[in-house]
């Protein structure tokens, strides 16, 4: 019945599980959904795309978001009604930092909020920051995956293209990635009490005097070496949200 259904996502009302993974792009939900176990989708409509399954028996959620944070928040607005309770968005980030390659994870620990829509709810004084516990659940996952990462603050920012104004306000301000979603997702969850962080594979340089290894500007975010960072990130995503259930009673 309709009823049942949250009006923009059309998922469930009740019955997911309380952790979930949040991914921009539809194909990459159904991508990290694929390593559960039973893994269903549960619904799909407009860009979210939702699926349930389990992680080393820890029930989870996986669902994409689409691009920006107008209408990613939506779903996590609607997806703590629905009753999740831990989220932990997986994404892609370009590094603004020497020493951060393509490739690599960014664990966030706070957002700066230039994402287009928290402006809109709350004053630019109230914080974007990830819970602890989820920095501290990424952090231990990407090390026993191998995987190399950085710890730092990520800019949200609504505008992918640059425009006029200049791009790069926040240099010297040593941010480690732009983005263009969490600082939605991390305001969310300071209002509704909920467990919140994010893990960026990062897509290529945004800052002026970084180069990619190929030495050119140009973005491309579907190389092998991306494509290898996305499929250890989405095994980090899903083992912080276990340790975050098993290790910290979340």
């Amino acid at each position: 019945m309709t009823q049942d259904l949250l009006p923009i996502t059309r998922i469930p009302r009740t019955g997911l599980p309380a952790h979930a993974i949040v991914v921009g792009d539809p194909a990459r939900a159904a991508a990290v959904a694929a390593l559960l176990d039973g893994a269903e989708e549960v619904s799909y409509h407009r860009e979210y795309r939702v699926f349930s399954g389990s992680w080393k028996g820890l029930p989870v959620v996986v669902a994409s978001h689409g691009v920006g944070g107008p209408g990613a928040i939506l779903l996590f607005q609607e997806l703590a009604d629905a009753g999740v309770r831990v989220l932990l968005r997986f994404g892609t980030a370009g590094a603004m930092k020497p020493g951060i390659a393509d490739g690599d994870l960014v664990i966030a620990e706070a957002a700066v909020r230039d994402d287009g829509v928290t402006q809109q709810l709350l004053p630019p004084e109230y914080p974007a920051v990830s819970s602890p516990e989820a920095v501290f659940a990424l952090q231990r996952a990407a090390r026993a995956a191998d995987a190399p990462h950085h710890r730092g603050v990520v800019w949200t920012r609504a505008a992918f293209q640059p425009g006029l104004l200049p791009l790069f306000s926040y240099a010297g301000a040593g941010l480690a990635a732009i983005e263009m979603e969490l600082s939605a997702l991390l305001v969310t969850a300071s209002l509704r009490g909920l467990v919140a962080g994010g893990v960026l594979v990062v897509d290529g340089a945004n800052a002026d005097e970084l180069v990619d290894d190929e030495g050119t500007s140009v973005y491309d975010p579907h190389r092998d070496v991306v494509a290898a960072g996305v499929e250890k990130g989405a095994v980090v995503s899903l083992e912080a949200l276990r340790l975050l259930a098993e290790e910290y009673g979340l």
